[in-house]
């Protein structure tokens, strides 16, 4: 596994004061954007003590892993094999999972059978051996311990939201919503009809035939719309954000889509996509970095290999479950699909990957697979993950994370993607599209201006645990420190 990091600060570290048609910040806002990065502390000085909060939560955090340690101990041999038959288990499972999505025929209902029956057969062993009650305090125990110490670093670490500033409303807004998007979202919650009161321009894609989404924004911005937005789904949500950042005009996004994974990013409320013309009246700006691939924006992700030669079959908009199932036993065999070469900032070079994803800024450090969140949109950097499992071997082994053999990750400016196919097939913000190879993907930094509403739920981020941080915290008196006491190069 290789995990390059960028250099510290390389965050983006403005708001994109100064570019053309950038808003500056304003004092007088009340509400100071948090930083984009905490500063080192200068030397010489001690940081802030502690609160209690974080002292607590760090000694639970503790307390609950030193029980978790305990009483494997307590149990002798015992408990150690229960340990182990579990461990041995779940890898058995995930072994059988990889065989049934990369096999045929007999062999793939086998392989079913045994993922089913495995974690039966364990729940019954710890039963017969009267340890289930170890194995679901260990696990109670290993999550309070987990959950308290992410607890103690959140509440450790200050804010690193993405920096919000404050622009006067749009006059002219116009937004483009799809009716279809998100099973009707734009009528279930009238959303032409609450952005109309609010004073926008709305273009409803009904036909007849395709509308040509982004020659409609374009219009609408050498028309003298000072804001673009879009109610539909994501891939909508990229093209009409390519123009709006051509024109270097705000853009609004309604989560009325059905994934809404930007929205997600962006801290909106996704079960409530009318929440988000609040921005109308009463919003703030972000800026944002945007991705490219080939002359065309994303803002969530890129998929090459066997994702993306899934969605680009006619049949998976209908049966997206069978196309899986009948498409990615080739896909992961290799028997299928064209076959790539990754090269990583003209560097690192990634042969035949069996699936890759290239996201606008990187997903959690715990999230390899790409479906959960991304803390910040405004690194400047591209998110990489490759799959090369090549056998059910490598596919247990996935259980060690990001430390996996068959997994690689990378921050990157640019990738190039390869290939011996003149056109490969790739999922772009979910949308499949073919595109010439070779395929480059480089990442705009703060290129784009989103408005969002004032008000919103925010993003909860998973920060990695420092163990160092973390026994400071539990071990802290929380005692102030002695303004006129002589340093001795140690901090509390």
């Amino acid at each position: 596994m290789t995990d390059v990091e960028p250099p510290a600060g390389d965050a983006a570290a403005g708001s994109g004061a100064g570019a053309p048609g950038a808003p500056t910040p304003e004092a007088s806002t009340g509400e100071p954007s948090p930083p984009a990065a905490s500063p080192p502390a200068s030397p010489g000085t001690s940081p802030a003590p502690f609160t209690a909060a974080q002292r607590w939560l760090a000694r639970l955090a503790c307390v609950a892993a030193l029980g978790v340690v305990v009483l494997l101990l307590l149990g002798g041999l015992d408990s150690l094999t229960v340990l182990l038959v579990g461990v041995l288990g779940l890898a058995v499972t995930l072994a059988a999972l990889w065989w049934f999505l990369s096999r045929r025929g007999p062999v793939r209902w086998a392989c079913a059978v045994v993922a089913v029956a495995v974690p039966v057969a364990v729940t019954v062993f710890y039963v017969v051996r009267h340890q289930l009650w170890l194995i679901v305090l260990v696990l109670l125990l290993a999550a309070t311990a987990t959950a308290a110490a992410r607890a103690a670093v959140v509440r450790g670490r200050p804010r690193s939201g993405m920096p919000e500033v404050r622009t006067p409303p749009p006059a002219r807004p116009f937004l483009i919503m799809n009716p279809r998007s998100g099973g009707g979202k734009v009528g279930r919650f009238a959303l032409d009809t609450k952005a109309r009161a609010l004073g926008a321009e709305v273009a409803l894609l009904e036909g007849p035939g395709q509308v040509d989404v982004a020659a409609l924004a374009r219009r609408a911005a050498t028309g003298g719309a000072d804001l673009l937005g879009v109610a539909g789904g994501d891939g909508t949500q990229a093209l009409v954000a390519g123009i709006a950042a051509e024109f270097g005009l705000p853009f609004l996004v309604v989560s009325a889509g059905t994934r809404n994974h930007f929205a997600m990013d962006l801290g909106l409320d996704r079960d409530r996509p009318d929440a988000g013309l609040d921005a109308l009246e009463d919003g703030v700006e972000l800026r944002l970095d945007l991705g490219l691939i080939g002359g065309r924006t994303f803002v969530n992700n890129a998929s090459f290999g066997a994702y993306a030669g899934v969605v680009q079959s006619p049949a998976y908009r209908d049966d997206k479950t069978g196309t899986i199932l009948q498409l990615l036993p080739e896909m992961l065999s290799g028997r299928q699909g064209a076959r790539l070469v990754v090269r990583i900032d003209g560097g690192p070079v990634i042969e035949d990957p069996k699936a890759l994803l290239v996201s606008n800024n990187p997903y959690g450090s715990g999230d390899a697979a790409g479906l959960g969140r991304r803390a910040r949109l405004d690194t400047g950097r591209l998110g990489v993950v490759a799959i090369t499992v090549d056998n059910a071997a490598q596919a247990a082994g996935l259980l060690r994370g990001r430390q996996a053999k068959g997994l690689s990750t990378f921050l990157a400016h640019e990738v190039v993607v390869e290939s011996d196919a003149d056109e490969i097939p790739v999922g772009i913000d979910g949308e499949a599209v073919l595109m010439r190879t070779p395929v480059r993907l480089t990442i705009q930094p703060l290129a784009l201006r989103v408005r969002v509403p004032r008000k919103r739920p925010g993003t909860p981020h998973r920060p990695a645990v420092d163990r160092a941080i973390l026994l400071r915290q539990a071990l802290s008196t929380g005692a102030p420190a002695d303004p006129a006491a002589p340093r001795r190069g140690r901090h509390r």
